[in-house]
């Protein structure tokens, strides 16, 4: 027994020390890799074998060639797979990490899901993986004159399989913002009031070809997903225009022969009309919720909303008509085997 259980602890072990790494990252890059080393200037040890791609796109707009003295600048972070941009088939999550070495002071909105990287107070960093992989966020300039600002960004695209291997991508930007007084020019100001930064390659996002296997995979796809949904639409509705027709059809014959629900004593009859009724409003309310809600409910890129909602509203009509059943089944008069 003693050895059984030694060998159930180093299982447990193991399962915990590689599971730990995925969890730490689904809520942000750690501020060090692997070798101790800052993630935001050297980059992942973890992700495509801890080697930079340039199929991760990272991009960042709205940086001035020049800071003014307490000013605040919004910068537009865009990370994305190349071939995802293009319209192919690539990486549909990511994440980024952005420092500024403690100059300046960086904020964002509620809204964006960013928080501070652990480990470096200072930085900034995604809470959760974007599906957009579009983020804002606002830098506050020191105030003072402190010399030019350098920046690092390190962005990852995923594939949203939840651990990291050689299909994950990332790519490090580092760009500089120079001191007040050192940038003059006879152009207008919004010549050299901002820039567009990045880092990713030219070819898979400008200059990619499309194949003609590719185009009969894109039809096969189409078609597949069309037939999907259309078997999918036709089954729900031939199946709930049954179940609507038996208990039409049931309520029908108990009416012409006089008949109906057996007794139900009301000690039982109350219990289960309020099971049934909460159930019935939950269900309602879960199913306006999805229905006016803008988010998708996807698994594996299949969009199941419908599917839920129409699920949700179906269960909240059979609760209902479970609580109709109940109180016709108290009002019920007792047969002999019912007060015996």
């Amino acid at each position: 027994m003693r050895v059984n259980a030694r060998r159930v602890l180093a299982c447990l072990v193991v399962v915990v020390a590689v599971s730990l790494p995925a969890l730490g990252m689904s809520k942000g890059p750690s501020a060090s890799n692997s070798n101790d080393d800052l993630t935001v200037k050297y980059g992942c040890t973890c992700h495509n074998n801890g080697a930079p791609s340039d199929r991760a796109v990272v991009m960042v707009t709205g940086v001035p060639l020049m800071y003014d003295t307490s000013e605040e600048y919004q910068l537009t972070i865009r990370v994305a797979d190349s071939l995802t941009l293009s319209g192919a088939d690539g990486n549909t999550h990511a994440g980024f990490l952005i420092s500024s070495d403690s100059v300046g002071n960086f904020s964002w909105d509620e809204s964006e899901e960013i928080r501070y990287a652990e480990g470096r107070s200072d930085d900034v960093s995604h809470s959760d993986p974007s599906l957009e992989g579009i983020w804002t966020i606002n830098w506050m300039s020191p105030s003072e004159d402190v010399g030019a600002v350098q920046f690092w960004l390190a962005g990852n695209s995923v594939d949203g399989a939840g651990i990291p291997d050689d299909m994950d991508y990332w790519n490090i930007l580092s760009f500089s913002i120079n001191p007040p007084g050192t940038i003059t020019t006879d152009e207008s100001g919004s010549t050299l009031e901002t820039r567009t930064i990045s880092v990713g390659t030219y070819d898979s996002l400008f200059l990619i070809e499309v194949s003609e296997e590719q185009l009969v995979q894109e039809r096969q796809d189409a078609l597949s997903h069309r037939v999907f949904s259309q078997g999918n639409l036709f089954f729900w509705t031939s199946l709930t225009a049954l179940i609507i027709g038996a208990v039409m059809q049931k309520e029908i014959l108990e009416r012409k022969y006089e008949d109906g629900p057996e007794f139900l004593a009301s000690e039982l009859a109350y219990p289960q009309g309020f099971r049934r009724a909460v159930v019935c409003a939950f269900s309602f309310y879960f199913a306006v919720g999805w229905a006016n809600s803008e988010n998708s409910i996807t698994f594996q890129g299949v969009d199941f909303t419908d599917f839920v909602t129409g699920t949700a509203f179906f269960i909240s009509a059979w609760a209902a008509y479970g609580v109709y059943r109940t109180i016709l089944a108290a009002r019920s008069d007792p047969e002999v085997k019912d007060v015996m």
